[in-house]
């Protein structure tokens, strides 16, 4: 089946619409309330389409923190984030967004807490205040990354472990008591440099510059004549690696607008915030859902 007759599959089966966005990655689905709870025919509905688009948008949903909340957790667990800004009401959604004075900082690739021992499954992302422009979110299929590699990077990667660690990320915004208390609770973590999803069998590359520091066992798959050679070797293949989530022939771009709710796949996308817009604001509520320890 072409990706033409799978989308139109999709259609006659889903009790929403589902429009691609790119070939490869992005769908926007309409004809659906997220204020109702998601019975389980359009639950199961959903959880495809995402896990085949990779990222799902929502347009004009008017939801209160509560139903946000009750959606995602629709999908699994929730996590509480460790440094993110809370809701006062609803410690599972994160509060996103500068001011006038501090500008956003997730503008760099990445996927969403893979610095923890158990990564997320998914994220759940609202717009409640947009910019008059700018401030786009672009994401990554990281499963189209992998296929695209040159089959001698494939098997060079293939066994490797990467290190993700919170502290590149997040250290700068801890004192330096919370850094300690945060490393204990939260050592770096270590998964594999190409995982494999588990509901859809694809290999994805699990490597991202916002929390990647090295890998663990290059030196254990690499062949080096001096020590030099061994660790600007592992950096190169790293940035190599990094670079795959820049193609743009793997991405999709949004453009938000307020009440709009994008939904991701974590476990085979990366994502950048672009940055364009200050000193305007935008403020998002995000929910994350806790997935699965990669293999």
């Amino acid at each position: 089946m072409n990706a033409r007759e799978q989308t139109a599959a999709e259609q006659i089966a889903a009790p929403f619409s589902i429009t691609p966005v790119t070939p490869v990655i992005g769908a926007e689905i309409g004809d659906i309330d997220l204020r109702e709870t998601l019975d389980d025919p359009t639950y199961q509905a959903l959880r495809q389409a995402l896990v085949r688009h990779k990222v799902l948008f929502f347009r004009d949903q008017d939801i209160t923190p509560a139903q946000h909340v009750a959606l995602a957790r629709r999908f699994g667990e929730l996590e509480v984030h460790p440094v993110f800004p809370h809701h006062p009401d609803h410690p599972e959604l994160v509060l996103l967004g500068g001011n006038k004075d501090t500008k956003g900082r997730e503008n760099i690739y990445h996927s969403d807490v893979s610095w923890r021992a158990v990564p997320s499954m998914g994220s759940m992302l609202r717009c409640v205040e947009c910019p008059p422009m700018g401030g786009d979110t672009i994401w990554v299929n990281m499963a189209q990354a992998y296929a695209g590699l040159p089959d001698d990077v494939k098997a060079r990667i293939e066994g490797l472990e990467a290190v993700h660690d919170l502290m590149p990320g997040f250290g700068a915004r801890m004192s330096a008591e919370e850094r300690l208390v945060n490393r204990e609770k939260f050592p770096p973590a270590t998964h594999p440099v190409v995982r494999t999803h588990p509901e859809s069998g694809e290999k994805i590359l699990y490597v991202n510059e916002g929390f990647v520091t090295h890998l663990a066992n290059y030196g254990a798959h690499i062949q080096y004549r001096v020590g030099a050679d061994f660790r600007l070797g592992e950096l190169d293949l790293l940035q190599y690696l990094y670079r795959q989530a820049t193609v743009p022939e793997y991405q999709v771009r949004m453009k938000w607008r307020p009440n709009t709710i994008a939904f991701w796949d974590n476990r085979s996308t990366q994502h950048y915030a672009v940055q364009d817009y200050f000193p305007a604001v935008r403020r998002m509520m995000r929910a994350t859902i806790i997935g699965e320890r990669p293999v």
